[in-house]
């Protein structure tokens, strides 16, 4: 929330940010699992993900986050190697369930192949055994590998995939809503377990999805396990402001973010929703240590360990990405490279000659490394095609660098938070919550303890009215469901 300050100035914003963890157990950096000390074997995943979620536990941050695909691939091994192999998110989350007391847990979901009642049903169960800790991301993305999987033999247009998560996402809250939830009175004297009027069918009749009810676990502690949705498309925005709790949004730039947000709280308030009660949340990917310079000597050896080709034409001894060579990067840079190696430095005269595209590329490879052209140190053509290859949004320095950019972006109205996405697992993610949480917690920007005991408490997030529980059997409010 924003308001004036007392001379009528710019707004100034209120309150705390929300940092979350999204938890790829090889690391987010292609070839992460490579670092000295770096988790690399998804065998020992449980360990990790044990040691993962305590270490964020006792850093205060509100949820660990956990993404999904759907299939697999030795392509992945370059590109995305956390894709290979990993833990079902609803098994996750419910093993560190029983191994965390605070944090939240959020699981990804697939609304073109999942059932909503089971998915109900499993949320529902994990929410009370985490006594309210339980979220869901509901990914309406699908691909032809995934498909195939489930037995499809196309993908689904997306506005149809859109629309059939909508109809999840209202089946999951019906179902949720079909016990009262003080439903278990359990008078023995009269011999009544459950009150009268206390459980309800749902009968949603939808395009996509169709679910009788009621569902066979309880109300949730939440009312409604935490919803979210991930997203830049205008469908999953507009399905965001809708029906979700959180809205993942990954923009490009501070001023993109900032129209992003403006836009997307507005359209949540034009359907009848409080703003203040939708969360945006960024990926950000810090590379963080005690000084700057460390933190740029971690980043450059990070760089050394993607495979690229390191000449023209010489086999890099893997499959590599079509973006990792010398072609790629000399289009990219509108000049000829013939001849070049990859660690050479890029001289001030072939800089000169480079294209807009290949500017900007110079301009990222300075924020991230410190490098300059002709500088100490030098831009090398390594690190500009591995600032190429890799589009994650990375933010490299000191705790007090890292907590600066997290700080400027929440008060410009830009996010709400930021789920953090570490390069790999084995010090990096230790680092951030040792070297920056405590930054952001002294500037008042992070709060200081968990401000309550379930998911919904913690984000500042009410816990929602059973709308089921105000109809009666055969009233409206299944055949507006049927009829919609």
């Amino acid at each position: 929330m924003s308001q004036a300050d007392s001379r009528g100035n710019a707004p100034v914003r209120r309150g705390t940010m929300v940092i979350g963890a999204t938890v790829r157990t090889l690391g987010a950096w292609p070839s992460g699992w490579r670092y000295p000390g770096a988790h690399r074997d998804p065998a020992g995943d449980p360990r990790v993900l044990r040691s993962l979620a305590l270490t964020a536990e006792a850093a205060g941050l509100h949820f660990l986050y956990f993404g999904d695909w759907l299939a697999t691939g030795p392509e992945f091994e370059q590109t995305d190697p956390y894709l290979l192999a990993r833990i079902e998110p609803l098994a996750a989350i419910s093993y560190l369930s029983a191994v965390t007391d605070r944090i939240g847990l959020i699981a990804t979901v697939s609304s073109a192949h999942s059932e909503p009642y089971s998915t109900a049903r499993a949320s529902a169960s994990i929410d009370v055994l985490s006594h309210g800790r339980a979220g869901l991301s509901i990914s309406s993305g699908a691909e032809p590998r995934s498909a195939a999987n489930f037995g499809w033999t196309s993908v689904h247009p997306d506005e149809d995939r859109i629309e059939a998560a909508g109809e999840f996402i209202e089946i999951l809250r019906g179902l949720w809503d079909s016990w009262d939830d003080d439903a278990f009175i359990a008078d023995a004297a009269t011999g009544r377990l459950i009150g009268h009027g206390a459980v309800r069918p749902l009968g949603y009749v939808g395009r996509h999805f169709s679910s009788a009810g009621p569902l066979n676990v309880v109300r949730p502690p939440q009312g409604h396990p935490i919803v979210s949705v991930v997203g830049n498309a205008p469908g999953a925005r507009a399905l965001a402001a809708r029906q979700a709790d959180i809205s993942f949004l990954a923009p490009n730039s501070l001023a993109e973010a900032i129209d992003s947000y403006r836009a997307t709280k507005e359209q949540a308030r034009d359907l009848g929703r409080d703003p203040d009660q939708f969360l945006l949340v960024t990926p950000i990917l810090p590379i963080v240590a005690a000084t700057r310079e460390e933190a740029w000597r971690v980043y450059d050896d990070l760089v050394d360990l993607v495979p690229v080709e390191t000449a023209a034409g010489v086999d890099a001894g893997v499959a590599l990405p079509s973006n990792r060579t010398i072609r790629r990067l000399s289009s990219l840079l509108g000049v000829s490279l013939n001849g070049v190696i990859i660690d050479e430095a890029v001289p001030l005269t072939t800089a000169a000659r480079f294209s807009p595209l290949g500017a900007g590329v110079v301009a990222l490879v300075t924020s991230r490394s410190g490098r300059t052209v002709g500088g100490y140190r030098p831009v090398t053509y390594r690190h500009l095609l591995v600032a190429h290859a890799v589009s994650a949004p990375v933010l490299v320095g000191s705790g007090t660098d890292v907590a600066d950019y997290l700080e400027a972006w929440f008060l410009a109205s830009a996010t709400d938070g930021f789920t953090i996405l570490s390069p790999f697992l084995g010090g990096q993610f230790e680092a951030f919550t040792a070297l920056v949480i405590p930054e952001l917690k002294r500037r008042g920007v992070f709060p200081e303890n968990y401000a309550g005991a379930t998911l919904r408490e913690i984000l500042g997030l009410p816990r929602p009215a059973n709308t089921l529980g105000l109809a009666t059997f055969g009233d409206s409010r299944s055949r507006v469901l049927r009829d919609r």
